[in-house]
């Protein structure tokens, strides 16, 4: 079963997954969504992507961060835009 989470409607939440890998606070990074449990941003994960650098460098740089929560992530991301691309009525 998957549901939206009633503050943030792009975060995904579902009981087959562990629980969410984000957490959006305003006392935590000024309210950017950082990976749950720790101060690290979501958008550093997609930084060292787009540079380039693999799972496991960015895994190495922030220990706080678990292997899982990367995948959860991205797998997150994934569902979104493609969930976006079904609703896009000017695709590319």
């Amino acid at each position: 079963m998957t549901s939206r989470c009633k503050s943030h409607p792009f975060v995904y939440l579902s009981s087959k997954m562990q629980p969410n890998p984000i957490n959006i606070n305003p006392n935590i990074q000024g309210g950017s969504p950082v990976f749950r449990g720790t101060r690290v941003p979501i958008r550093a994960l997609f930084d060292y992507l787009e540079a380039g650098d693999d799972i496991d460098t960015f895994l190495d740089d922030f220990p706080s961060v678990t292997r899982e929560q990367a995948i959860q992530l991205i797998h997150l991301a994934e569902k979104l835009l493609a969930s976006a691309n079904t609703y896009n009525e000017n695709p590319a």
